[in-house]
């Protein structure tokens, strides 16, 4: 798993931030989904890296406005 920067955010266009946001997301669901089903996660901090990077692409789409 590769880590967004703001700067890379910055460098995307309009298009790859959004389709990097949809595939964060749905990485952050099925995480969510393995863990309340009773699977052992193979990185518990995984969820918390996750939601840092969406929150940069939001933050930065924010800035654009």
């Amino acid at each position: 798993m590769d880590i967004i920067t703001a700067n890379k955010v910055r460098e995307m266009d309009e298009r790859e931030r959004e389709r990097s946001l949809i595939t964060l997301r749905e990485e952050l669901m099925m995480l969510y989904s393995q863990q309340t089903g009773g699977g052992i996660a193979d990185n518990p901090a995984k969820a918390k890296i996750l939601r840092k990077q969406i929150a940069r692409i939001l933050t930065v789409k924010n800035e654009d406005k």
